[in-house]
């Protein structure tokens, strides 16, 4: 089932977030192989926190990303759209505060925090260009902005593979670890049809970010992009 196909559906995104919130983070651990946990951390790098930084973690879900960000300093917000992600979160015991947001319209002020990010989130803003807009706004002056997110991987056979993987074996794997498959057939779909890294990248050149660069992670499955909020 396509974005397209959903977006016609009774149902909003958010909605099928809320219904997926507490078997998320399982499901992604099952279809990265393993990997999130080193993703995660290569993020946190790319965000050069300082002690004491105001960071925002956009689409934060659950608060596993918000919180490894807190443990390396920073004072950290997390925001997203899904109730049923942020109580998720909550009941676990994430160590962050939690503020709902429609990443296209963020409740926040101009210049408020030191770095943004969006961890596999920035696919599933409706416009995802104005989205990232938002991020910049809310960045002072040489802070960071970071989307890490599923990409194009470079070696042509193994897009091949991938893609058969995403569009196949993601949705079986999800007949046994999640309560619905429709959540995974989007977004399987997302994922191919998302930018690749040279369009990501013309994205952050357009929001007016400098220093636009991204770096592959485990042969481009995810790309970790960043840029600098340029000084006023």
């Amino acid at each position: 089932m396509s974005r397209a196909d959903l977006e016609k559906q009774p149902f909003d995104v958010a909605t099928m977030f809320d219904g997926i919130a507490q078997r998320y983070d399982l499901m992604n651990d099952v279809a990265a192989m393993g990997q999130v946990n080193m993703w995660r951390d290569l993020m946190v790098e790319a965000l050069g926190i300082t002690d004491g930084a105001q960071v925002l973690d956009l689409a934060a879900g659950t608060g596993t990303s918000t919180t490894a960000i807190a443990r390396a300093g920073a004072q950290v917000v997390a925001a997203d759209f899904s109730l049923g992600m942020m109580s998720e979160g909550r009941r676990r015991g994430a160590p962050v505060p939690f503020v709902g947001a429609d990443g296209q319209h963020l409740p926040f002020a101009e210049d408020s925090f030191d770095a943004a990010v969006i961890s596999f989130g920035l696919r599933n803003v409706h416009e995802p260009r104005q989205a990232l807009d938002e991020m910049v706004r809310v960045v002072r002056p040489g802070g960071r902005v970071v989307v890490c997110e599923f990409s194009t991987p470079t070696w042509t056979p193994f897009r091949t593979v991938y893609e058969r993987y995403l569009l196949r074996a993601l949705p079986a794997v999800a007949r046994r670890v999640a309560s619905t498959v429709d959540a995974y057939e989007y977004l399987a779909e997302s994922i191919l049809e998302w930018p690749d890294q040279e369009s990501l990248r013309g994205w952050f050149l357009e929001a007016g970010l400098e220093h636009a660069q991204f770096r592959n992670l485990s042969g481009g499955i995810v790309a970790l992009h960043r840029g600098i909020v340029p000084a006023a």
